[in-house]
């Protein structure tokens, strides 16, 4: 269990979502955490101190001092914790924080811990779309901290949009990720290419042809490939799929040819390239320098083959370690192993349109793993976990080679 042992310091910050806390103090205990508490003057007005401190077992403070004039110390909690989060955190504990501000017992902790430093906002979607807000937040994320984003829902307020505190078990799972992946940085040193998306093939300046990848698997496996510590060069076709880590290199690309292009600027010094995009294998022969007007009840379009970006990384192929993918509708294993050989891969993640929950568009996938000596088949899963299971396997044939 990542938590196991682990020292984490809960600081609450006055915002109607402080209740959620109880529970996420429970979770933190059950995954085998030690957690201590700490409260604004403002969180005593949503949460209850005896609470917090029967569910932590553990003295809950918001206050320099307490009953007694005992000096509750702002540095020794802030040394103790292997982790700080801060949740909910308003717009002001925020804009305290990032301008140093230090006029209670949480921002003195903050600035005492030596500790990395978990965000989760919570406000009203105004506030949190305010331009000082996400400044604020710009500004934490430069400090090096780790920004959990409010999510989309229902709010306090009645009104419906961004600033809804995270899930308490996705503030959760962003830290298990954190001590999972800090304890081995397993791909550290190395060079990851990754490709992402669709490509567009224009037809005139206002059509083209396409597909419908929405490029959320390629962007999860930068974003996994990133934590285990590699450096990671992100090529992605047209998507509305974005990244806030400042680690991965983004190069956004519209075409199959430009894709090509972008790809061998890189691949010479990859160590593993992941080629999950989805590319067109053709292009309009001619574009239409002004739009297609209607007119003929029939239309014909000539297509000549793009160049196979896939296929001349294996014929180029030295030192590096080449993963493709296949999305088939029929004779799936077949055509995959096919692709396989003909492209000198190292290994080809298959998918099928047939299996319910994967494919395009989808927040998850069903995959089967096939290299020239076996084959892994893979349940039905979120497209971060998905990623997570095509790293492990790469990393254990990747050592071995």
């Amino acid at each position: 269990m990542a938590l196991k042992g682990k020292k984490i310091l809960l600081a609450i910050s006055g915002g109607i979502a402080a209740y959620k806390m109880n529970y996420l103090v429970r979770d933190f205990i059950k995954k085998g955490a030690e957690v201590k508490v700490i409260l604004t003057p403002s969180a005593e007005n949503f949460v209850s101190k005896v609470t917090l401190s029967t569910l932590s077992k553990n003295p809950v403070f918001s206050d320099f001092y307490d009953q007694n004039g005992t000096w509750n110390s702002h540095v020794e909690l802030g040394l103790w914790a292997d982790v700080l989060v801060i949740a909910p955190c308003t717009a002001n504990t925020l804009a305290k924080m990032v301008h140093g501000i230090c006029d209670n017992l949480v921002i003195a902790t903050y600035m005492s811990a030596k500790c990395p430093v978990f965000i989760a906002p919570a406000m009203d979607l105004d506030m949190y779309a305010h331009p000082s807000t996400q400044e604020n937040l710009e500004k934490a994320e430069k400090s090096g901290h780790h920004v959990i984003p409010a999510e989309f829902g229902e709010l306090a307020s009645g009104l419906i949009g961004q600033g809804r505190l995270a899930e308490n078990k996705t503030i959760l799972q962003k830290i298990e990720d954190f001590f999972s992946v800090s304890k081995s940085k397993t791909l550290e040193g190395k060079t990851v290419l990754i490709t992402a998306g669709p490509t567009y093939e224009a037809i005139d300046p206002v059509r083209f042809i396409g597909n419908h990848s929405s490029g959320k698997m390629g962007f999860s496996i930068a974003e996994e490939a990133e934590k285990r510590g590699a450096k990671v060069i992100l090529i992605s076709g047209p998507t509305a799929q974005k990244t806030n880590n400042k680690n991965i290199e983004i190069h956004k690309v519209t075409s199959a040819k430009e894709m090509f292009d972008e790809v061998f600027k890189f691949y010479k010094n990859t160590d593993i390239a992941i080629m999950s995009a989805a590319v067109a294998d053709y292009t309009p022969k001619f574009v239409a320098q002004e739009k297609i007007k209607k007119s003929d009840a029939e239309f014909t379009i000539e297509l000549v083959k793009n160049p196979d970006i896939l296929k001349t990384m294996g014929e180029e192929k030295s030192h590096q370690f080449l993963v493709g993918f296949a999305l088939e509708t029929q004779n799936e294993e077949e055509n995959a192993k096919g692709k396989l050989e003909k492209k000198n891969l190292d290994m080809i993640v298959l998918n099928s349109l047939k299996d319910e929950g994967a494919g395009f568009q989808k927040d998850t996938n069903k995959i089967k793993i096939i290299t020239k000596t076996e084959q892994k088949e893979f349940s039905l899963k979120s497209k971060e976990e998905v990623a997570k299971d095509i790293l492990n396997f790469v990393e254990e044939k990747f050592n071995k080679s």
